[in-house]
């Protein structure tokens, strides 16, 4: 079977661990049962000279991870991947790796990705993760909003899909410097004052009004209290270009852990006031699918 998996941005401002976005950047990864016992990866593109080629591989972890859930033995193994979303740059690389090997072990069960088994999936997902904001995007496309249900010590991670506006034109501003999650995660304090929790709550919310119906309320629905400036030192040029930005008008955040910089456009070009030196402009589509299984010919 072919997989093809969309990149994603996280947070969107203020929306932490809860707003995902996919976009039209994918990982490609061809999966191949084969007659002897064993595992073969190859890996081309992003990432391809950094990433393990046995079991210890992300899409080949999440894979054997469904298999086990479905209780299907994955036999011989050939892995193909095509890698076109940049690591550790907050774009949701992992994310996509996890659901590129999740939807090819339920492929193999023969278990399609919808209903039960979709929401299934996307715990099985973000159990990988921690939270689901970006796995969420990449399964289900669109805006993504990500919650996890906790009962009795036990807890469900779940989504749900939102369409965006048709006028919406995401521009992903990629620095050369990578970033690692649990690095930036590690910056944020354990508690932040009541009026900075009640302004991300209501621009998260006006985010998903934003983003789905009023493109033009993008630029306030945006602005964050909750993350970015506790995380300045991680990157402070992607925090720079998006304090320039926003001081031009444009709705621009810090993609998920950074550090990359998501414009918000309906098109229209960006500032050229604003330096962007050293980072590379990426106008991308949204991706309104989600993961997609085909067989191969």
């Amino acid at each position: 079977m072919r997989v093809r998996v969309p990149a994603s941005s996280a947070n969107l401002g203020a929306g932490f661990d809860a707003l995902g976005l996919a976009l039209g950047l994918h990982d490609v990864v061809e999966v191949r049962r084969t007659p002897n016992p064993g595992l073969v990866v190859r890996v081309s593109g992003e990432g391809a000279e950094d990433v393990a080629l046995d079991e210890s591989h992300l899409v080949v972890r999440a894979l054997l991870a469904a298999c086990s859930r479905l209780d299907t033995a994955p036999g011989g193994l050939e892995l193909t991947c095509a890698n076109a979303i940049p690591h550790a740059r907050g774009l949701g690389s992992s994310a996509a790796a996890v659901v590129a090997g999740i939807a090819a072990g339920y492929g193999l069960a023969g278990v399609a990705l919808t209903g039960a088994a979709l929401d299934d999936a996307l715990h099985l997902a973000a159990e990988f993760e921690g939270h689901a904001d970006n796995v969420a995007a990449s399964l289900l496309g669109g805006l993504v909003l990500a919650w996890c249900e906790e009962s009795d010590g036990d807890r469900r991670f779940r989504a749900a899909r939102v369409e965006p506006h048709p006028d919406l034109r995401p521009v992903a501003i990629v620095p050369r410097e990578q970033s690692a999650t649990h690095v930036t995660r590690g910056l944020l304090p354990e508690v932040v004052p009541h009026a900075d929790a009640a302004f991300a709550a209501g621009r998260a919310a006006l985010a998903v009004h934003a983003v789905s119906a009023r493109p033009d309320l993008l630029l306030p629905a945006t602005a964050d209290s909750l993350h970015q400036d506790y995380r300045e030192k991680a990157w402070p040029d992607s925090l720079r270009v998006v304090r320039a930005l926003r001081a031009h008008g444009v709705a621009a955040a810090i993609s998920g852990a950074g550090p990359t910089v998501l414009a918000l456009t309906a098109g229209t070009a960006l500032p050229q006031a604003v330096d962007l030196g050293g980072f590379t402009v990426l106008p991308l589509p949204l991706d309104r699918t989600g993961v997609v299984v085909d067989p191969l010919g």
